[in-house]
């Protein structure tokens, strides 16, 4: 199908008035590339490899960049989000398996959300398992009841969430006090080996989320920006480009406090609590505060962010809506379970970042082969350009999981 082009009315926004109007979406994305589960990777990268992984973290922003830009485009085109295209062009196997995998995914997912959000309210407030359990429900339900206002309202939310954790760390960063050399170096220059290969591919899992694409294509079809054709593709772009870059911002930082913080000093970080208690000695109970309210704010909006993505899920690959409550219910239950059985909350994070590095090809390669089809996106297909850099992006992820494989193996 061919996009029309629309005429802007007199009165309508133009230039970056315009571009400011589409901000928002993005960021409902952009919260899970910095959720708990990052925090954690990027928390023990830094500790145990100092400024090392940095580039780490610039791949990972790149790649989600191009397969977010997919989303948004397979979105907007086809008015379709990427699991009801899936319903659409594939048939039952391949649909059950990445209906299966992107569930799959969304309980790793949410095992860190829910982690980042309960140790958050314990850390800030010192409350027991029990009342940060009900706080963490409570918070990303009472977020996701501002929808009856419009999905505006929700999205100017996880905004000012988003801007809370990066004021956290620009905080921390001024505490710390990096070697900028080191982290220059660290950014530009790649460097792994075997013992921090499975570190990286946490990154990479905790960065590019399988269920982000499935809530991009949604909530710009939800958006109505489909009904705008290609006039919306760049202000759209515009939107995904400062809310993944504020988002490789902040994962740089967290490296960077964890690697000046504690790398320089011989310690490594097994635990979020422990960064949080060995920040009040290093550097005071200020720094810890912060630290805290920022996991707090991470935790809370990645959570309401994978609700959502889990309803959307649903309704695109069956064609009938689930209760946010319900879906809460589906996707805390593991969580519950595991915090009954006594599991260490920062092995779980670490460990859910790798599921969902394995887990991103199954989200990817039909985001890919769909976006590459005339029948699907008409003019908009990806063209050579594009399909490169699919390909690019498949290749490395798929480099990291060797890589891991591999060091699991040894």
């Amino acid at each position: 199908m061919e996009a029309k082009l629309k005429l802007p009315d007199a009165d309508e926004p133009r230039g970056w008035a315009r571009r400011a109007s589409y901000l928002g979406p993005a960021f409902l994305v952009g919260v899970g590339y910095i959720d708990p589960g990052n925090w954690a990777t990027d928390l023990e990268a830094g500790s145990r490899f100092g400024y090392r992984l940095l580039w780490v973290i610039l791949v990972s922003n790149l790649i989600g960049l191009v397969v977010q830009s997919f989303a948004a485009r397979l979105g907007m085109v086809t008015g379709r989000s990427l699991a009801e295209n899936c319903r659409r062009h594939f048939r039952p196997p391949a649909r059950w398996l990445i209906w299966v995998s992107a569930e799959l995914a969304l309980v790793a997912t949410d095992l860190a959300e829910f982690m980042g959000a309960m140790l958050g309210f314990k850390l800030l407030f010192g409350v027991g398992s029990g009342v940060a359990i009900a706080l963490s429900v409570a918070g990303a339900l009472g977020i996701l009841a501002l929808y009856r206002y419009g999905s505006r309202v929700v999205e100017r939310v996880i905004m000012g969430l988003v801007g809370v954790v990066g004021l956290c760390y620009i905080i921390e960063l001024l505490i710390v006090r990096p070697h900028w050399g080191a982290v220059l170096l660290g950014t530009v220059v790649p460097r792994l080996s075997r013992q921090s290969a499975a570190i990286a591919s946490g990154i990479l899992g905790a960065t590019v989320m399988p269920h982000s694409l499935f809530l991009h294509s949604a909530i710009v079809r939800k958006e109505g920006y489909a009904r705008e054709g290609a006039r919306a593709l760049g202000p759209t772009l515009f939107d995904l480009l400062v809310a993944l870059n504020s988002a490789w911002l902040i994962n740089a930082a967290i490296l960077v406090t964890a690697a000046a913080a504690f790398f320089s000093r011989g310690q490594v970080v097994t635990s979020i609590e422990q960064a949080h208690a060995t920040l009040v000695p290093l550097l005071g109970a200020r720094a810890a505060q912060v630290f805290a309210i920022g996991l707090l704010a991470a935790g809370i909006s990645s959570s309401t962010a994978a609700t959502l993505t889990g309803q959307l899920v649903f309704e695109g690959f069956f064609g009938k809506r689930m209760s946010l409550f319900l879906r809460r219910a589906i996707t805390l239950a593991p969580a519950l379970l595991m915090i009954g059985y006594g599991a260490d909350p920062y092995l779980v994070l670490i460990g859910s970042q790798a599921v969902l590095s394995v887990l991103i090809p199954f989200a990817l390669v039909p985001l890919v082969v769909l976006s590459a089809r005339r029948a699907v996106m008409g003019e908009q297909a990806n063209g050579v350009i594009g399909n490169t850099l699919a390909a690019a992006a498949t290749a490395t992820i798929l480099y990291f999981n060797v890589a891991l494989l591999l060091s699991l193996l040894h």
